[in-house]
């Protein structure tokens, strides 16, 4: 190793970078980022935690497979490369296990009472003891596994058998949203308490162990256990009170501001873990006990996680556990005495974990169903784990082959654990709410309107903040609205992700969280909207894994009663810096949110296509003025939409228009029957949906002529009321009054249940079907609107979907097959 360098002088004078550390090192690191990020996405339909993926790349990146060909493993992981990778890998893990200890609050430890510690007891004590056993078995069946002392054999394996992994177990909670029900409240107490059980365990493990080379007297490793306890006795006693202050100085803003005192804790990580190191247990045990003495209240433990989690869980981090499996050569496993070790490793595993678990939650008063999914929980390995296997191996305490084997145990014990919790566990929802009325968006004799508007941040709160107000209606005296601000975020593996879903959830649902001074501009926003607005403003957070962020808004809205839930696009036109407009797109997935929401909502639904409505500041009741303009085809959602727009006419800052549709086509029917047929699967995505109610024509006609009549009695001459005869193309029409620069807004229906007009519209390639025929061509960029745009969804119980391709109105086919350019036309 002496005579490697770090940097080479460049392949132009003759140097191969590859033969010099850090440029290999940079190619080591992008091999290893790039597969472990290809194999998360592939595992991501499971639920696997990324730790699986990030161990299973560094398996294919080693021996076990694109190892076997020597070159490759000579030229890209040569054997003097391994202490850079692993000594990088290793300060990440380092300052991981820092975060491991801002994640675990001692005091929610102790206020857990004796349940979870006796969950936690049996959970560690009857895997420990198979471990125990166990290992008398592999010292006798695989050569070489006996070189090491019997005594740190013994506990390394009793470890390595009855660990929790904290912050993989709560990752998968918060993604099944179990984080704050009883079942994962339980679960995390005992995994904590396991925690730091396992980590005095690993402690006294590390200090009988020696480095491998020595056998030292039990007076030393006596040595090195006191030294360890002593180390955590003053951190306690003496650094936890100086971080106190430490915190209490940053959230004050003194002392130069909050960086200095970051600066101070990582620094304290390092010299916390350099202090471990020299007592003899290992450098992660001081990062570990540092910090616990961090304060979790207030905003300084997550502005230091902030600064840290980043570059350690996306970077540093995925090194750490890709060099495990790059150690971990498989090959080792020879033959079926081998495998089956394997096979009892595994069993023994989470029959200890599972057995002693499901035995005390049931003398606690458990059942048997949340029993078995708390023992299953509990048998999550993974991260602190492979910590363990890797020390067992620094210190030649596990060989080879025996290291093989743990690992594979730990990821097949953690692979497992998700789809099992899944498979044999439902949350029982919540029963007995009051279902919403079908036309729950605004009738008007309604005394209070509950609106649900979903934010993604701060960029979506002056639209917001003005469509509200122009829905409210009346100013003088003021109707009573309650709105529930829904902030969705995304769950992600971050340590201050898990944090906030912790904070953020209440037995299983977001929660309502006060104003506290110092809150970000979102909720200062809508405070002052709330006392100048006499609005009655609840905030929420909820922190979901995208997939299921539907629940948690359905959720929402059935247990607040509101009446209409509001949603942001996931396109938004604002103004650029050249003065153009830009779009920002948030992706398929916030998008895919969406169609959930509108599918499983459990009242109506409007969707805001925002173009800085409102100026794109937010105005004050008396500031509002902007000319709304509804478009009416007729069906359910239209007259959902005319209902709301009934709302804004009674608003004094509000000009409404009301264009009605009529079909002039030579030939139609008044009464038309539209006829829709599925497509196939593979134009589902750019095919608008409809609903497979059996709809009476003559009803429907009845029904839009009832909701307009007694709409127009009601406004009388404040309402602009238009009737447009449509002989030619519907889009052109409807165009033109989005890019007349008249209207701040119009609203349309999604139409689900088409007028013929509407139906016929069906058959043109979607952008954005969600929308439904209308509310796309307004939403479309390349149209030139410039209007925002509101797409209303009246709530029905029945809305069973299907994607159409083929539209026959009273027997005359219209399909995508045959002139889709000129299907609107006569």
């Amino acid at each position: 190793m002496a005579a490697v360098k770090t940097s080479s002088n460049g392949m132009w004078q003759g140097d191969d970078p590859l033969h010099f550390a850090f440029p290999l090192l940079i190619l080591q690191t992008l091999l290893i980022l790039l597969l472990s990020r290809v194999l998360a996405l592939l595992l991501r339909p499971l639920r696997q935690p990324k730790v699986i993926a990030e161990i299973v790349a560094g398996i294919l990146l080693g021996p076990s497979a694109l190892g076997r060909n020597k070159p490759y493993l000579r030229a890209l992981f040569p054997p003097w490369s391994a202490p850079v990778l692993e000594s990088v890998a290793s300060l990440g893990l380092l300052f991981f296990l820092f975060l491991v200890g801002l994640e675990l609050d001692l005091r929610s430890v102790r206020r857990s009472g004796r349940r979870a510690f006796a969950i936690a007891a049996a959970g560690i004590s009857l895997p420990f003891a198979c471990g125990v056993g166990v290992a008398f078995v592999i010292r006798r069946a695989i050569p070489g596994a006996d070189e090491a002392g019997y005594a740190p054999f013994l506990v390394f394996m009793g470890v390595a058998m009855s660990i929790t992994a904290f912050p993989v177990l709560a990752r998968i909670l918060a993604e099944l949203k179990l984080l704050t029900t009883a079942i994962g409240e339980t679960a995390l107490a005992a995994a904590a308490f396991n925690d730091v059980a396992a980590w005095v365990l690993l402690a006294l493990a590390v200090a009988i162990s020696g480095s491998g080379d020595d056998r030292r007297s039990p007076v030393t490793s006596l040595w090195v256990l006191l030294s360890g306890a002593a180390f955590v006795a003053v951190w306690m006693l003496a650094v936890k009170p100086l971080m106190s202050w430490v915190a209490r100085r940053s959230d004050s803003g003194g002392g130069g501001g909050s960086a200095v005192w970051v600066a101070f804790t990582l620094a304290g990580v390092l010299a916390s873990g350099l202090a471990t190191d020299m007592i003899g247990i290992h450098a992660i045990f001081g990062a570990f006990v540092f910090g616990l003495t961090v304060p979790k209240d207030g905003g300084f433990a997550g502005r230091v996680t902030e600064r840290v989690e980043d570059l350690v869980s996306e970077l540093l981090l995925p090194l750490y556990f890709a060099s495990s499996g790059l150690k971990t050569d498989v090959a080792t496993i020879r033959g079926g005495g081998a495998l089956g070790i394997l096979a009892l490793i595994i069993v023994t595993a989470c029959a200890g974990k599972i057995m002693g678990t499901f035995a005390v939650a049931m003398a606690c008063g458990m059942g048997a169903k949340e029993a078995i999914v708390l023992g299953v929980l509990m048998n999550t390995k993974g991260l602190v784990e492979l910590i363990v296997l890797n020390i067992g191996r620094e210190r030649k305490v596990l060989n080879e082959e025996t290291f093989a084997i743990l690992v594979l145990m730990a990821l097949v014990t953690t692979f497992i654990t998700t789809p099992t919790v899944m498979a044999i566990y439902k949350p029982a929802r919540a029963t007995g709410r009051r279902r919403l009325h079908p036309r729950g968006a605004a009738g008007a004799n309604a005394m209070e309107l509950r609106v649900l508007a979903c934010i993604h941040g701060g960029h979506d709160v002056p639209a917001l903040i003005n469509l509200i107000e122009t829905i409210r209606g009346h100013t003088q005296p003021r109707r009573l609205v309650k709105l529930y601000i829904l902030r969705m975020v995304e769950l992600t593996e971050r340590t201050s992700s898990i944090l906030m879903a912790r904070a953020a959830r209440r037995n299983g649902l977001p929660f309502l969280r006060p104003y506290r001074r110092g809150d970000d501009q979102v909720d200062v926003a809508f405070g002052t909207y709330a006392q100048l607005g006499h609005v009655h403003v609840r905030p929420m957070t909820a922190v979901s894994a995208l997939h299921t962020m539907h629940d948690d808004v359905a959720a929402v809205a059935e247990d607040k009663r509101v009446s209409l839930i509001v949603l942001p696009f996931h396109k938004r036109q604002h103004a650029g810096h050249g003065g153009g407009d830009e779009v920002e797109n948030l992706g398929p997935e916030w998008r895919a949110v969406n169609r959930r929401i509108l599918r499983e909502a459990p009242c109506s639904v409007a969707v805001l296509v925002d173009r800085s409505f409102g100026g794109g500041e937010q105005v004050s009741s008396e500031q509002v003025a902007h000319g709304v303009c509804v478009l009416f085809f007729g069906g359910p959602d239209d007259r959902e939409a005319l209902e709301l727009a009934g709302r804004m006419a009674e608003h004094p800052g509000v000009q409404l228009t009301v264009v009605r549709f009529l079909d002039g086509k030579a030939g139609s029917e008044e009464h038309a029957e539209v006829t829709l047929r599925p497509t196939d699967a593979r134009n589902a995505e750019k095919s608008y949906t409809f609903s497979t109610a059996v709809v009476n024509g003559h009803k429907e006609k009845e029904l839009d002529e009832a909701a307009v009549g007694e709409f127009r009695q009601r406004m009388g001459d404040t309402v602009r009321f238009e009737e447009r005869v449509v002989a030619g193309n519907v889009i052109e029409e409807v165009v033109a009054i989005g890019k007349s620069r008249e209207y701040g807004l119009v609203v349309a229906g999604r139409g689900r249940l088409p007028s013929a007009m509407v139906a016929e519209l069906a058959v043109r390639p979607a952008e954005h079907p969600e929308l439904g025929p209308i509310g796309d061509t307004l939403a479309s960029a390349g149209h030139g609107v410039a209007s925002s745009v509101l797409v209303v969804q009246q709530h029905d119980v029945n809305a069973d979907e299907v994607p159409v391709s083929v539209v026959q109105i009273d027997g005359q086919p219209h399909d995508g097959e045959h002139g889709k350019d000129d299907v609107a036309e006569p």
